[in-house]
């Protein structure tokens, strides 16, 4: 498979599961919000539905950026600084990721003690991190 093909599919996986990484949380915040039980079983069930949709995703997104780096061989990761830092952060949206997964199981068993501030915080701070994942990949800055 070419390099240009690798890249398609590791572009298009990460960008399903990053849509997936945004929604999800902004399930939280309003499932915080919520007073009545049968909204929140709903919402359990789209959080939990939507988290286990996009896991595949992640995986993928993986599979796909380790043949890049295959492909392109040990010495070029040897010499791109930029890709270290960027697989820093992309290491940090997996932890995001199954921390995630912690919050489902939470409100699942209505244990929840977060506010709905804390879910939009939590829903915004990754796209300061995933601009990052791609300044660092476009621009290559070191």
């Amino acid at each position: 498979m070419s390099i240009l093909w690798l890249k398609a599919f590791h572009l298009f996986f990460m960008v399903a599961w990053m849509a997936g990484l945004f929604y999800l949380p902004r399930l939280f915040v309003y499932h915080a919000s919520s007073s009545e039980a049968a909204v929140k079983e709903q919402f359990k069930i789209m959080e939990r539905r939507l988290w286990l949709f996009v896991t595949p995703f992640s995986l993928l997104t993986l599979v796909f950026g380790v043949l890049i780096i295959f492909q392109y061989g040990t010495s070029w990761l040897a010499n791109s600084a930029w890709l270290h830092a960027k697989l820093t952060l992309v290491a940090l949206f997996y932890a995001y990721h199954f921390y995630l997964w912690h919050l489902v199981k939470v409100f699942a068993k209505d244990e929840n003690k977060h506010s709905p501030r804390f879910f939009r915080f939590l829903n915004e701070m990754p796209v300061f991190a995933f601009f990052g994942i791609v300044a660092l990949a476009v621009v290559k800055p070191f």
